[in-house]
This record gives structure tokens, sequence and C-alpha cells, in this order.
């Protein structure tokens, strides 16, 4: 299962270790259950100055929660550190406070942070399920020097901390331990309008020092819940969730400097920008929250790293801009209600909706001759996002965005003209979703829609006028107790547009319709629209010690979701898989805790042909010195691959074996180490080795710089490099398909400093050097279809010459006697340095009003294709030429 990731599918099969480790109670005596447990919330008669200090007397007089309980390290043991907790409110806001006692509060570790960042420090967190609907819900939390975090929770056990409340908090450490005030305004979070409530209640410390986690309410670590195991909070009367309308406006201005070019009126090496806009949130009734923005600007996010991509898709990036990840958890988690664990081996998991596609660099280019200007991505004229819940029960979520006509301006000796490269577009995404019987059924749908505005010849061939999705998923628990549950989701896509566009797709990777050998699809030349659908179906035992998970799913080969969503591989899957495991929760002589888990897989495409196969084992835990380990080994035999002659016929692909291993040391030291280790091998045709190591290092409560160098060596004797028509070629359907061997190294880092001058004022570093080079030789054909067969050039009578002049391959198929004609291709050999990093300075000099100063740099050098000297690629990276951007943005917050 090559560069298939087993660490993930261990990361979602632990789900009942991972996502319960922040609740706690005891299993020594009769655990209440979360309806016995009651806090009690009392009005506050006087205002609440948050100091951190608890001298009012509403802290002294009501009754506070105590009782906490471990879930780690000792799972079900009780606390070994006392905390109590009152909660307050008044018409406008619900304060919380706790005294976290402290045996020894020298010890004490308070580290700063960027707010979201989990620093390693001591923590208290509150969470609240205002519905009350066991689904939903926000958790608030805060260290001793002051840092936060927070997140909107849903599907129980998912958390969301893109997700930024404007709420306030005071800590302050004392000779018994450390407290902390949290005022958190009704306006900030959803829920409906009553005369007296009832809502969900947890509250979480993590004591850093001992690697202890505690809570009020106790979830064993072989459960997979945590708001659905919320106490009761009782006593709040008389309050509302007010409205809010927020008003940010933004202004920004821009410097670039980058290497002029003799004649370019366009690259003179400097341009200055500058832009406004604004960005509004409006609460709607208590129960829908709208989002707008208008002329948005992302300048303050960080680069996208450098890949190396040698396959035929394309590379997914995270979404980092602030308006598209806030509030993306109920898009995102499609399909995935109700069944908690995941193991995508060797499956696409195509996502409907994708925010990166609104954006993006155009994707048109210019047929006039002269110096261009490219825009680097489309401006997003407006953008709109409707979010909450309808009915009580219904999530909703609603994206609308336009996209305006992007211009290459083109210079011919002067003389300037413009070329469209991106058309005006309207994007549109609908999620709703619905919970039964406390979150143990549910339903729900999901729409996508993109519609351009396609009005000219160049981009009618190559961009899709309009493409649409429409898909519904649903689980059910089969017991009580949720154990058992059955989840999955069905869609389907349409796209429309010119016959030279669909013809374009497919043909093209995510398809393949051409394959000549393919019984079960066709290309049909005149077709002006494209459909297909899908569907994936689970069944999972995700509470215990024995877990399974069951999966089935197909992707029909006109599925295309790629306008609005992403899928990472072609369509035409049919895809199986046995995953069962089993985890051990309590700690032992050896290990805190453990997981095996083992399966098999198995992929075919729609014309019954084994793409895929395989089984694997892993091992994953902690040991009792807090080191966590991962181990893991998967065979794949023979199979066929329908992808890799890229749209020729079948190839056969050699057997293989996948090893990986990752280690990382104590996280509350210092200095800490993690290393991830893989290898591929396959004994007929390649083998490839890749390593991390990745080192932290925290001299202070506010300092951490963390570097993390990798190494990547891989030898493919069968690496595509093009094809050839040739009607001789009758036994691969009349072309020739060339490979070589790749003999490529790969090195980089990644380079993080994180200081924080204040909770409000950090500085955030990022820098990534990288160097891959490719070396190609012993070119040579595939023989037969549905064969590991291939004709090596230069032997059996054929040659192969090389132009060191103009960098050209010439092979002649059978020698100058032959009949075969000789056909050339450009030496694929590469060399790609890159040098990628971004500072950001970030200050919240009000709550929710930011100045942001962000300076970044980029270069790249590809000299030396095919050669690797370190020395000479690392000072050819460091004095190449490279573009400087320094960005001011100013935003102001208004509260309504």
């Amino acid at each position: 299962m090559k560069r298939t990731s087993l660490f993930a599918i261990a990361a979602v099969m632990t789900a009942a270790i991972m996502t319960t480790a922040t609740v706690a109670a005891s299993p020594r005596t009769k655990t209440p259950s979360p309806a016995d447990k009651v806090v009690h919330a009392v009005r506050s008669t006087e205002p609440i100055t948050l100091d951190g200090r608890l001298d009012e007397s509403v802290w002294k007089t009501a009754p506070h929660a105590t009782g906490f309980t471990q879930n780690d390290p000792q799972d079900g043991s009780p606390a070994t550190e006392q905390t109590d907790v009152w909660v307050a409110y008044d018409d406008h806001a619900l304060y919380v406070a706790a005294f976290c006692h402290d045996s020894d509060p020298s010890k004490i570790r308070k580290r700063l942070g960027r707010r979201d960042t989990q620093t390693d420090s001591d923590w208290f967190m509150v969470a609240v399920d205002p519905y009350f609907d066991k689904r939903s819900g926000y958790s608030f939390a805060a260290n001793p020097a002051g840092a936060i975090t927070d997140s909107a929770l849903s599907n129980d056990v998912m958390d969301d901390d893109s997700w930024d409340g404007v709420w306030e908090t005071q800590a302050a450490i004392n000779g018994e331990g450390w407290t902390v005030e949290l005022r958190i305004p009704f306006n900030q979070i959803r829920f409906p309008k009553k005369d007296e409530y009832v809502w969900g209640i947890n509250f979480r410390r993590m004591v850093q020092r001992k690697n202890e986690q505690s809570s009020f309410n106790w979830i064993p670590k072989s459960e997979s819940a945590f708001v659905s195991r919320f106490a009761r909070l009782e006593g709040l009367r008389g309050i509302s969730p007010g409205g809010r309308v927020e008003f940010m406006p933004y202004a920004v201005t821009q410097a670039q400097f980058r290497p002029s070019e003799s004649g370019n009126p366009f690259e003179t090496g400097k341009r200055g920008l500058a832009n406004a806009g604004f960005d509004l949130k409006v609460g709607l009734k208590s129960n829908l929250t709208l989002d707008a923005t208008v002329n948005p600007d992302f300048g303050q996010v960080e680069v996208d790293p450098a890949v190396l991509n040698l396959s035929a898709y394309e590379t997914y990036y995270e979404e980092k801009r602030p308006f598209f990840i806030e509030g993306a958890s109920l898009f995102n988690n499609f399909g995935r209600g109700g069944v908690f664990m995941n193991a995508n081996i060797n499956w696409p998991q195509p996502q409907f909706f994708y925010s990166r596609r609104i954006g993006r660099a155009p994707q048109g280019y210019v047929t006039e001759d002269g110096f261009v200007r490219m825009p680097d991505r489309t401006a997003i004229l407006g953008a709109a996002k409707l979010t909450g819940k309808l009915g009580g029960s219904w999530n909703v979520g609603f994206l609308n965005a336009v996209t305006g006509r992007e211009f290459a301006q083109i210079d011919q000796l002067g003389t300037r003209l413009s070329q469209e490269v991106e058309p005006f577009s309207y994007y549109g995404a609908l999620r709703i979703q619905k919970d039964i019987n406390e979150g143990r059924s549910g339903v729900g749908l999901m729409a996508t829609g993109v519609m351009r505005d396609v009005d000219n010849e160049t981009l009618a061939g190559i961009l899709n006028k309009n493409a649409f999705s429409l898909a519904a998923d649903g689980w059910v628990s089969l017991d009580k107790k949720k154990n058992w549950a059955v989840g999955g989701w069905a869609g389907a896509t349409r796209v429309e547009g010119s016959v030279e566009d669909i013809l374009r797709l497919q043909n093209s990777s995510m398809h393949y319709f051409q394959r000549p050998d393919a019984t079960h699809v066709e290309v049909d030349p005149a077709a002006t629209s494209l459909d297909g659908w899908a569907a994936r179906f689970n069944l999972a035992k995700q509470n215990g010690s024995l877990l399974v998970l069951a999966s089935a799913g197909a992707i029909s080969p006109g599925f295309d979701p790629n306008d609005t969503g992403f899928q990472y591989g072609a369509s035409d899957i049919i895809n199986l898989q046995f995953i069962p495991g089993y985890q051990w929760t309590k700690p032992g002589k050896i290990f805190r805790y453990a997981l095996v888990l083992g399966g098999w897989f198995r992929n075919y495409d729609f014309g019954g042909n084994k793409n895929w196969d395989g089984g694997l084992v892993e091992f994953q835990g902690q040991l009792r010195n807090f080191w966590q380990f991962n181990t893991m080994f998967a065979y794949n035999p023979d199979t066929v691959s329908k992808n890799h002659t890229r749209g020729g016929p079948l190839a056969l692909i050699p057997s293989g074996y996948q090893v990986d291993v990752s280690v990382e040391t104590d996280n509350r030291k210092p200095v800490v180490f993690e290393f991830e280790g893989t290898t591929y091998q396959r004994p007929r045709s390649s083998d490839e080795w890749n390593g991390q190591l990745s080192v932290r290092w925290k001299p202070g409560s506010n300092f951490s710089l963390s570097v993390g160098p990798t190494i990547g060596f891989e030898r493919n004797d069968i690496q595509w490099v093009t094809q050839v028509d040739d009607a001789l070629m009758a036994a691969t359907y009349g072309r020739r398909y060339v490979f070589a061997r790749i003999d490529q190294k790969v090195l980089g880092s990644e380079i993080r400093l994180d200081w924080t001058f204040t909770p409000k004022l950090t500085l955030q570093a990022y820098l990534q050097p990288f160097i891959a080079v490719g070396h190609y030789d012993m070119f040579k054909e595939l023989a037969l279809a549905k064969s590991f067969a291939y004709n090596i050039y230069g032997e059996g009578g054929s040659t192969i010459g090389y132009d060191d002049t103009s960098g050209v391959y010439t092979v002649d198929p059978d020698g100058a006697g032959g009949t075969a004609e000789p056909f050339s291709f450009g030496n694929p050999d590469f060399n790609y340095k890159s040098l990628r990093g971004t500072v950001v300075l970030r200050w919240e000099y009000r709550p929710g009003s930011l100045l942001y100063f962000v300076w970044t740099q980029n270069r790249a050098d590809y000299a030396n294709p095919g050669s690797l000297r370190l020395g000479r690629d690392i000072s050819d990276l460091f004095s190449a030429p490279g573009d400087n951007i320094f960005l001011l943005k100013v935003s102001y917050r208004w509260n309504m």
C-alpha cells in the first residue's frame, strides 16, 4: 500500500482513546451517569471583575463542582490534584471560575502561545452544550499564562478550532495553585430562547508536568463519546442570546520586490498595491449567523509548502484563509456522522466541497506573444455564509461566493493587450444535517454548484461551464450504548461544457475513458456533459477493547467533484476493506496504552480488474515514560494498474511491501524529538526510503523553535515519461508507452519559530528549504498490455541517442533497418530547488481587532538537472534571485 499513511489509520482507529482523553471519573466506585451529575449556575447580583482572584461574593456562596477523575495517565483513577469550579451568570454572559489546587505551585507550567495553540502547559477548559442536543457545543480553555483556545463541537467527538469567539479570561498563581475566571458573552454562542434552560457542561484540567488529564465527568478511553456524556447545567433563567452584529472593515498595503527583467515593463523590480474591504457577522434570531465579506484579503496566511509531485494528479493544500476555515466542520464532516473511525486505504476520499477552489489562480493561458503579467489569484468580489440550527435539530450551512473576471496583461513592444484567463463565476455549497434521538441516528444532505460565464473560445475548451453535485449521508447506532454503528453516503455529480471541454475531461487523468482495453468505458466525442455517482458505507464497532471497521465504496467512471470539491486519484473504483483492532487502555508494566490492528483491503475497477490488494498489521501506543511509537507492515501482491500508462492499457504492478516506524519522545521536556521513517520495496521494480527527524526546543515559557529535516531516496524502474503513436505497436494498441528508471533524491526541512510576547502579540516564522533531484536513464517501453514486460531502448536492435545541445533523446524502436518511425522527447531530468518562508507579526490590539505585518519570500533555481551536489545546490538556492513581499494589514471590530 505504497505511500498510504497507516499512521492516519491508527489515529482514527484510536478515536476512542484520543477523543475521550479529555474527560475522566473513578471506576473504583459507581460512576455517576451524566444525567446524575448536575452543576448549578447562580445569578450574580454584583459585577464580576475578571482578575483571576475569585474575590467576588458569588464565588464564595455558589455551589461548586469538584471530584475530578483522571483519563490520563491512570484512566478512571481520582485526580491527584483537587479542582473546584463555580458557574455564575448575569444578563449578558456566563462566568466560570476555577481553583486549580496544586501540591507544588512552583512547578505549574505556564507557556504563552498564539491563540488556538495547544502549548505544553497546565490548562483549564469548560465545554458547554447550549442546545442540550448531546451532539454540539463550544469549548473554552485558558492556561496560567493567559493563553487561550476555543472550538466549536460537533458530531459528539469532533471539534473545530477555527471557530473564534470573542470572550475574556484572566488567571493568577498563588501559594495553593492557580485560579482562572472566564467570561463568555451569550451573544457569542447559539441557543434557543426559553424561560428556563438546561445545558450540557463539562470541565477538564491538564497538569502538564504529570501528563495528567482529568475531568468532571468520566468517559472511559474505550468509549467514543464526548458531548453526549456532559453533565447537566441548571439554574439559567431570564437570559437571552441577544443580537449580534459585528462589522470589521480592513485596509491593507503591499510592497512587492522581485528581480527586474530587461525590456519587460511588468517586471521593473518593485510594485505597490493597496486594498480595502470588510467582513460582517450578523446573528439572525438566536440560532443562525450570517457571515459576509466584500473584497476579502487573505494576505496574512502562511505560504504553501513546496512539494515534488510526479503523478498525474494535483496536490492537496490545506485551507488557511480565515473566512473559509471558520465553521468549515459542517461541510468537512459530510459522511462521517455517527461513525467516528475512518481508514481510507487506497480510497481517494472524494470531497464535495473544497474551499480552495474559490479564488484560486486563474486556469486560462495567454495565446498572444509578448511580455505577460498573469494574476496570481482570482479576486473574490463577495462571499456570504449562513450557519446555525433550524427547528432545534437541523444543522445548516449555506455558502455563496462570486469571483470576478481576470485578465492577463500583454505588452507587445509598447502596445498593451489584455486576454481573459478566468471567467466571472459563482460558487455555492449547501449542507444540512439532522440529528435524531440524541444523535443515535441522523441524516444529511450536501449540494454544490459552480456556474461560469465562459464567453471566449480558449476558456470554453478548458473549463467546465457548469458543475453540480448532490449527495446524502446518514448513520444509525445499532445498540443503546452506540457501540456498533452503520453510516455512509451516496452522491452524484454532473458536469456541463463545450464538446472540446468534455472531450478533454473524458481523456483526463480523472477518467481515462480512452483506455484501449477497457470494455466498460468509451469516449463520446460529441458529449456536452458527464455524469457519475459514488457511495461509501461503513460498519464499525467503536467502543470497548475490540474495534472493527468494515467499509465498502464505489466511484463510477464518470464521477467528478473537482470543480467545487477535491478527489486525489481517478474515479472508476470499487474499494473493500476490513480492519479489526484491539486496544488496551489501562496502563501496564510497559505501556500506558496500546493498539494493535490488522486487516485486508482490495480495489477493483468497474471492468472487474483487480487494481490493488493487500494486508497490513500495525501496533502503536505510549510507553510508561510517555514516549509514543507506531510501527506498521503492509504487503501488496501483484495487481494491474489502469493508471500506470496514463490513458493506455492495463499494466502489471509487481508485488511489494511497506514498513513504517515513528517515535516521539516525552513532549513535556524542553527538547522533544520525533522520528518518522518509511520504506517501500518492490524487489522487481523499485525501492524507496524516506525519513524525517523533528526537533522542538522550548527554552522558555514564550519561545519555541522546531527544525524538521527530511530526506528521501527512490529508485523506480518504471517511471512514466511519455507516449507516442505507432500503428506498428499492436501489442499495446498502436501506441508506445515510454518509461524509464529514475534515481530521485529529496532533501528538505521545515523550520518554525513561535515567539509569544503576550497572548495578544505574537511573532511566527516559517522557512522551508527544499531540493529535489531526479535523473532518468534505462528508457524502455511497455512490450505487452497487462504485463510486466518492457523493451529496453538500446537493446534488441533498438537505438537511443542524446543530443547535449538540444537536450533531446531520439529513439529508433527497431533500428536503422526497421520500419518503425524514430521519435524524440526532451530530457526529463530535474533539479528543483526552492526556498519559501514567511514571518507574521500579529497584534490583537483590542478584542477582535487585528494588525498584521507580514514578510514573505520565495526563491527557486533549476540549474544542473539530474545532478545532486549538496554544497553547490545550496549555494545556488541561496544566491538565486527571490521575490519579497511586505504586507501591512489592519482591521477594526465594531460590536453593535
